[in-house]
């Protein structure tokens, strides 16, 4: 009969264990997102912005540009976070195209280089091409892997399912909207192919909802700037219309809100004509926390004049948590002006 360990012996070998620094997992990249309005640009090595996210708004699809060493998530067409990044360094290039994340692991240690820490893997290739956590020093300077903040990392790893369609581009080899890529997502999150966007004809307004399936959720992006509306549904673009904007009390900056509990719908574009509007609540999203639960007044909504046609075909497919965000950023792609980003879809509770 073998001898009981002594306890302090149990006690010095997991104390041994936790001070290896062979199993100790660092740390990479800011641990807080920066500001929602700040220009993805201005993003130093390891930082980033990640404004909120659900899997109820609809698909989620992340670009990745080589070029920027920068990583966009969008859902359901919409921006939602952008962080630094760093990729493949020279003879060990990340490689461009359209993939999918193929296996999650939280905990994953290489296999090939010393059993190095990978946490929130999300694999694009069986060769060992993935999205984690690592070093972000400013350039390339990983192994093929795209390295992120471990925090960016964490969140991404948590709101992505299997399958998620992930681009990776680069200048020369992608369009430039895949390399620079803004606030409307440029690609279909099913397929990863880019998409054409609507409203290049003069019309004041279009609406073609059979682009995308009946069932899934809207977003809604309003550009101050370009003073166009942007409807989204399932990630797919949808109708976009011209509006006109009352700026005697301009709000500037990126807002959010949701449609408040409550609404109901009107059944069709002719019953919305008479039908009430619905109340837009405000989330607090970074650098604006301060705006959550506040409900839009009247007098704000009044200053965006939307075409009514454009408006009764809108209505009838807004419902309950209804994301929509407004920006005073320049979002067309003949402009330059910075991205947006939103979102946290858990509403915010109702004002005292």
């Amino acid at each position: 009969m073998s001898r009981p360990v002594p306890a302090r012996w149990l006690l010095a070998f997991v104390l041994a264990l936790t001070a290896c620094p062979a199993l100790a997992v660092p740390t990479w990249g800011a641990r807080q997102s920066s500001s929602v309005d700040t220009p993805p640009a201005q993003l130093k090595p390891g930082q980033w912005i990640w404004g909120g996210d659900s899997r109820t708004l609809g698909p989620m699809a992340v670009v990745v540009s080589l070029t920027e060493q920068r990583a966009y998530v969008y859902r359901n067409g919409i921006l939602v976070g952008v962080s630094t990044i760093s990729s493949g360094k020279k003879g060990y290039e990340t490689p461009t195209g359209v993939f999918t994340i193929l296996q999650k692991d939280k905990d994953h240690r290489s296999n090939q280089y010393n059993n190095a820490p990978m946490p929130y893997q999300q694999r694009l290739t069986w060769g060992g091409v993935a999205l984690h956590a690592g070093g972000l020093p400013g350039y390339p300077e990983s192994h093929g892997c795209i390295h992120l903040p471990t925090a960016f990392a964490e969140k991404l790893f948590e709101a992505s399912n299997m399958g998620m369609t992930v681009v990776v581009s680069e200048a020369g080899k992608a369009p430039v909207d895949l390399v620079h890529p803004g606030p409307l997502s440029p690609i279909d999150p099913a397929t990863g192919k880019t998409v054409d966007l609507l409203l290049e004809d003069g019309r004041p307004w279009r609406w073609e909802p059979e682009r995308a399936p009946k069932a899934g959720p809207l977003s809604i992006v309003l550009s101050r700037s370009d003073r166009i509306a942007f409807v989204y549904r399932d990630g797919i673009e949808i109708g976009r219309t011209r509006i006109q904007l009352d700026e005697s009390q301009p709000r500037t900056g990126t807002r959010a809100y949701i449609v408040a509990d409550g609404y109901v719908p009107p059944a069709d574009a002719a019953a919305a004509a008479n039908a009430p509007l619905p109340s837009w609540i405000a989330i607090g999203v970074p650098g604006h926390e301060d705006d959550a639960g506040q409900v839009l007044s009247a007098d704000e909504a009044e200053q965006i004049v939307i075409p009514q046609a454009f408006k009764a075909q809108v209505l009838p497919l807004l419902a309950p948590g209804t994301v929509m965000v407004a920006t005073d950023a320049q979002v067309l792609p003949q402009t330059t002006g910075q991205p947006i980003q939103v979102i946290d879809s858990d509403p915010p509770e109702a004002p005292h």
